[in-house]
């Protein structure tokens, strides 16, 4: 390769990075504030009326758009959609209950050990294993535990972090071997099985209408619909590692977005653990840059 070719692939190699984050910064924003919207439901409708409502909108919309041919999938790509609707409709459920006991700045932050074993785990260099250990210093200080912690809430989250880290690692695996959106709405199909016999005692009980249900309803499109395909065409940009690092900026989003929309109030060691994700954040990005080759789509 000849050094025109070197200097003309570092470019693309950065633009395909600034992609990713771009476009993983507008999932998370999404994501949380559908969160925070989808928790004024919960006094009407319940944790799990609030997700089956997410995954009822989620197919309604991504199924016509991406159309998947579900009687051509092959095994090699039957099986990571099948594990990709398990863990999603298990972290969705263990999300809300969280958000419920211990608040969603709380819930979403220890959901993100998940992503940030997933970072560790991925780990090739020390830069990246000082990367994955920073974020999880700044994720001890803006939790900060002590003794009158909700023990039961913080093992939900715990359970839904080990969801989203195999979210990551199959939602990448499922979108290598199906093309477009095929895997997020096939995995979303999947979930929603899960889902249809809540949906279906809702309905019968004549709970899914008014501000429940437009409540529900947007957070089925800022927390499903628009996340999947982000996360999934960002996946496609960036190695599973990276997303992993930089999903560290969901539990400040989740944070600002408890303010805004719940009138939660930050304290001080959360600030200090917000500043310290965004450093990692700020390094792991620069890194990224620097050495990363894009995902062939």
């Amino acid at each position: 390769m000849d050094a025109y070719s070197v200097q003309g692939a570092e470019p693309a190699r950065e633009s395909s990075v600034v992609r990713g984050v771009l476009t993983m910064t507008g999932s998370g924003v999404s994501n949380q504030v559908g969160a925070g919207i989808g928790a004024h439901a919960f006094p009407m409708i319940g944790p799990a009326g609030v997700v089956a409502v997410r995954q009822l909108v989620a197919a309604a919309v991504l199924l016509p758009v991406a159309r998947p041919p579900f009687h051509r999938f092959t095994w090699r790509q039957w099986w990571p959609v099948l594990l990709l609707g398990a863990a999603t409709a298990l972290m969705n459920i263990c999300l809300y209950v969280a958000i419920e006991r211990i608040g969603l700045g709380l819930a979403v932050t220890l959901e993100f050990l998940g992503p940030l074993a997933v970072a560790l785990l991925g780990s090739r260099t020390r830069r990246d294993l000082l990367c994955g250990l920073s974020a999880g210093l700044g994720v001890f200080v803006l939790v900060m535990p002590g003794p009158s912690s909700d023990f039961a809430g913080i093992a939900v989250a715990m359970t839904g972090a080990a969801c989203w880290a195999g979210y990551i690692v199959l939602n990448r695996v499922a979108g290598q071997r199906l093309p477009g959106l095929q895997a997020p709405a096939a995995a979303t199909v999947v979930s929603l099985v899960f889902y249809l016999p809540v949906a279906a005692y809702l309905l019968m009980q004549g709970m899914l209408a008014g501000p429940a249900l437009l409540f529900a309803v947007i957070a089925g499109l800022l927390c499903s619909v628009i996340p999947y395909a982000a996360d999934l065409i960002a996946l496609r940009h960036v190695p599973a590692g990276f997303f992993s690092v930089f999903m560290s900026i969901n539990p400040i989003l989740a944070a600002l977005s408890g303010t805004v929309v719940l009138g939660q109030i930050l304290v001080l060691h959360e600030w200090l653990g917000m500043a310290v994700i965004v450093a990692t954040n700020t390094a792991a990005i620069w890194l990224a840059g620097r050495r990363t080759p894009p995902v062939a789509i």
